[in-house]
């Protein structure tokens, strides 16, 4: 029996998040059924981090255990020739049996795109979030400050989240212009559910100058989901994959990447 890690990426549009549905519509649904055809027996895979419906993955990583002898390459073309055209397996490489693609991240890092513009998105609709209000820089990089560190995120928790405690490390919230679009990264230990779409609904009122950036401090500190600004959208988000240490020896990052604004 070896232990195999995959990265992929998928569109998440079209899906009802990572974790498998009774409807099967699902990104772990569609990826284990195409294991499950390629290897002819049922493949269970862990991830390392779970996404919402209509969020997307640069670079998932999962594990499984098999008792096939395969090539990487052959893992990769054979699984992705049963894949829809919104998902592919960007790599496959055998790990150590003491792997585990969930506990052994040191970290996990998310991008949001937003597009500011009186006009909604077309082209480019659920890849990117929409505010047609012009956004603050400034004001939203006063506002990340007070989040950076390790806190009690309950005011950006969802209700139905099964985190053990709300207590995480914010490690970095950059945030960059590139002509009409906007981009938030964030890195963590780990994060809430909704967490990070409801830190951007606080990031964006900032922002739009409905909301000074100290109230985001306060925001924080209230423990208390009715103090922060609704969810926003999960277009435009996109789960970059996880940090490990060196010594597993997986890539960092994937091609799509370079694709991202």
């Amino acid at each position: 029996m070896v232990r195999l890690a995959l990265g992929l990426s998928y569109s998440g549009g079209a899906y009802q998040g990572w974790q498998s549905q009774p409807s099967g519509q699902t990104v772990q649904d569609r990826l284990e059924a195409a294991l499950a055809a390629f290897t002819t027996q049922p493949v269970a895979t862990l991830c390392a981090g779970r996404t919402d419906a209509g969020v997307h993955g640069l670079m998932q990583v999962v594990h499984f255990d098999t008792p096939l002898q395969r090539e990487p390459f052959s893992w990769v073309r054979g699984t992705n020739a049963h894949l829809p055209a919104d998902i592919a397996v960007q790599w496959a490489q055998e790990v150590p049996r003491d792997f585990h693609a969930r506990a052994s991240a040191l970290a996990r890092r998310y991008a949001y795109v937003v597009l500011e513009s009186p006009v909604r998105p077309s082209v480019e609709a659920g890849r990117v979030g929409w505010t047609f209000r012009p956004l603050d820089g400034a004001a939203m990089q006063a506002a990340a400050q007070h989040l950076i560190g390790e806190h009690d995120f309950t005011s950006f928790r969802a209700s139905a989240c099964q985190a053990l405690s709300p207590v995480k490390q914010l490690r970095r919230l950059d945030i960059q212009r590139r002509g009409s679009y906007w981009r938030f990264d964030f890195e963590a230990n780990a994060f809430l559910h909704h967490m990070i779409r409801n830190l951007m609904g606080c990031l964006l009122q900032v922002g739009q100058g409905l909301q000074p950036p100290a109230w985001m401090a306060e925001v924080l500190a209230a423990r208390d989901r009715n103090a922060a600004a609704p969810t926003f959208s999960p277009d435009g988000l996109y789960f970059m994959g996880p940090q490990y240490d060196a010594r597993w020896g997986l890539p960092e990052r994937t091609a799509a990447y370079d694709w991202l604004p």
